[in-house]
């Protein structure tokens, strides 16, 4: 499941165009929560899309908005699903 995540986050990475180091800070999220806790496969893309929203806003200097992310899961989840 891993690897379907990270090939879709890549996909998201060139999409948004982000920096190389907002993917590597997104995966390194995404590896360390996983480690600790399990994940159901229905959220292991909320875990992706909330990693990198996390990481753009500490690598970017115009970060995706919300609404963006919401977008390009297909409106698989909320904002507020996004948040928590």
């Amino acid at each position: 499941m891993r690897r379907i995540l990270v090939d879709w986050l890549i996909d998201v990475h060139v999409k948004f165009k982000l920096l190389p180091e907002t993917l590597f800070q997104t995966i390194n999220m995404v590896d360390r929560y996983t480690e600790i806790r399990q994940i159901k496969r229905k959220n292991y893309q909320l875990l992706g899309v909330t990693s990198m929203l996390i990481a753009a806003k500490y690598e970017e200097i115009y970060p995706p908005f919300i609404k963006d992310f919401i977008y390009i899961t297909d409106k698989a989840y909320t904002k507020e699903q996004i948040i928590e």
